[in-house]
């Protein structure tokens, strides 16, 4: 080794660097002091561009990819990491599936250097509540699929199982052998081809950085039930009608949902063997519902994932994106040191003086700030978010929405330097 220090040295100083750096986490998620600030990398095409690639190469260069990364942590130290692969890293999927909800760099003629958007859209319409409610599974396998996926259309054709039965399974068999059918399950196999490749990189990568002390953020993703239904199913416009002329179907699905996902989520913190799962939010704040809305059809059945995932020992680290300064007094109902609010535009202050003794605060660093201010600006906001939020311990420093791919690198960097500063 050039600098001296051998393999089984490097071994014990990175295990040494990774426990004091979980420590540190779990001392500000369960409302204790930690011995300094602890910080989160958490971006989706920002390492990319930092080391100088574009956002498609991102897409489509695993290897590329998991280089920047570790280039960013290394750089950054930060006292751990949430996964960009699983965020960014589907081109050559979505290519194979000839996907259909996200547009993306160098797609469709569309720019190497932008990022993908989700395309807001109806793929499940009014009069099929019941039918994804009774049966969710052969809905997404018949309806909803096949709806976002062009090379999945055939599979709309498979037996409706639920009713087939004995002889009729071997019977059954023959819709397999139809050619469309059959290339349906080709792709398949060829896009799930394609993801163990990138999950075989991402997971070196992982290794790599827990040998040299760096910590996951979070292990899978897990979603709050209106989010599923105005995001991936009823869309923007038919989710907010619904609420008023599908009340009681919207809440029956409320509560088909309460229990598929955290079943969901527990399963991919077993399978990953974790205990932290990232949930962002997207409508349940203010200016999308009043609180009599939210206090309905968003947070009974978003607490009740949240306390089902919390008694299966996981930690949510919940991403607010928007401001839910007027929801603090009832999002506050949860159990004290097991979960993260994630802020981002949100009071912090406010966050601070409700939730205290009950959530650790985790942001908020504003994107704008980061994009267009200067490495001072930054390190006087780090400053106020330190001596406040900061004050007796249950906050983390993070950038509002994780680092916006514009940032400037000298802020993201004046950030997390200035972090290492704060010492309790």
């Amino acid at each position: 080794m050039g600098d001296g220090m051998s393999v089984g040295s490097q071994a014990t100083v990175g295990s040494a660097l990774y426990e004091q750096r979980q420590r540190r986490l779990m001392d500000a998620i369960e409302l204790r002091e930690p011995d300094r600030l602890p910080t989160i990398l958490f971006s989706h095409f920002w390492v990319a561009r930092y080391s100088g690639m574009t956002c498609r190469e991102a897409m489509y260069d695993y290897e590329r990819l998991a280089a920047a990364i570790r280039k960013a942590v290394i750089d950054l130290e930060p006292d751990a990491f949430q996964p960009v692969h699983a965020s960014v890293a589907f081109g050559p999927t979505m290519d194979i599936l000839d996907y259909k909800q996200l547009e993306w760099p160098g797609h469709k003629g569309l720019s190497d250097n932008v990022p993908f958007q989700y395309l807001d859209a109806q793929y499940m319409t009014s009069d099929e509540y019941e039918e994804y409610i009774l049966d969710p599974t052969g809905f997404m396998l018949h309806k909803y699929m096949p709806r976002v996926a062009g090379a999945l259309e055939p599979l709309s054709q498979l037996p409706m199982y639920p009713g087939v039965l004995h002889t009729r399974i071997i019977q059954s068999m023959e819709t397999y052998a139809r050619p469309e059918v059959r290339r349906a399950l080709e792709t398949l196999i060829r896009a799930g081809e394609e993801m163990q490749k990138m999950r075989s990189v991402q997971s070196r990568m992982f290794q790599e950085l827990k040998d040299l002390g760096f910590p996951l953020a979070a292990y899978g993703t897990s979603h709050a039930p209106f989010d599923v239904a105005a995001d991936y199913l009823r869309g923007s416009k038919g989710a907010m009608l619904d609420l008023f002329r599908n009340k009681d179907k919207m809440l029956n699905l409320m509560e088909r949902l309460t229990t598929l996902i955290p079943q969901a989520g527990i399963a991919s913190m077993k399978a990953a063997g974790g205990n932290m799962i990232f949930i962002p939010l997207h409508w349940g704040l203010d200016g999308f519902m009043s609180p009599k809305q939210f206090t309905t059809f968003f947070w009974p059945q978003f607490q009740k994932v949240l306390l089902t995932l919390i008694e299966a020992g996981i930690y949510p680290h919940v991403l607010w994106e928007g401001d839910c300064t007027s929801r603090l007094e009832v999002i506050k109902d949860v159990p004290a040191g097991k979960c993260v609010y994630f802020f981002e535009r949100t009071n912090m202050f406010k966050a601070k003086e409700a939730l205290h003794d009950t959530v650790c605060i985790r942001g908020n660093v504003p994107a704008s700030m980061l994009i267009a201010g200067t490495p001072n600006e930054v390190r006087e906001y780090c400053k106020k978010l330190f001596d406040v939020v900061g004050a007796g311990g249950g906050f983390i420093l993070d950038a509002g929405v994780g680092i916006p791919d514009e940032a400037k690198p000298e802020n993201v960097l004046a950030m997390y330097e200035f972090a290492k500063q704060c010492v309790y």
